[in-house]
């Protein structure tokens, strides 16, 4: 069975990117266990505002992963590799989940806040690590959206980083 995990950074203000988008704010924390993450997952699944970000600003970041881009304005299928990540569009998660599990996927990044908000929404989201640094925005794209239903959270690890970070990781129930 395919599982959904998330590894997000966001501000003191509940954050994950200033008002334009922007990550420079971020960038100078440790993503402590981005690397441990990043090698426990086959495949990768975002929105297409995050797949269009990082096509343009840094097409290799994901090192060749393949790359499941959910979209409802984007054609399904395949699409021309990011740097060396092959790309598929899907329609919604019912299609990118199928999909997945025929090709023998177990775990897979969901990355982007939407698409997040969306897994959560769906019930679909194993877990999530936070790592909340010590910077206030006072606006930007929030962590969370609304939800259609509370979402209970079990809390399974907690650690502060050196530079004075927080990084929760959360369990949810799924579907």
């Amino acid at each position: 069975m395919t599982t959904f995990h998330a590894f997000l950074g966001c501000s003191l203000d509940g954050y994950i990117a200033g008002p334009n988008g922007e990550l420079d704010w971020l960038t100078s924390f440790d993503n402590t266990g981005y690397e441990d993450f990043f090698g426990s997952v086959q495949a990768l699944a975002m929105g297409r505002g995050t797949y269009e970000v990082m096509l343009e600003s840094a097409p290799d970041y994901y090192r060749g992963m393949p790359v499941h881009v959910l979209s409802s304005t984007l054609a399904p299928g395949t699409r021309s590799d990011m740097g060396r990540s092959p790309v598929e569009v899907h329609p919604d998660i019912p299609s990118l989940q199928a999909s997945l599990e025929e090709a023998g996927i177990e775990r897979v990044y969901a990355d982007g806040g939407r698409t997040v908000q969306a897994f959560l929404g769906a019930g679909r989201l194993a877990d999530l690590t936070v790592t909340r640094v010590p910077v206030l925005l006072g606006d930007g794209i929030p962590l969370f959206g609304p939800l259609a239903d509370t979402v209970q959270a079990q809390l399974v690890a907690l650690h502060v980083t050196d530079q004075g970070a927080v990084q929760s990781v959360y369990r949810f129930p799924t579907r």
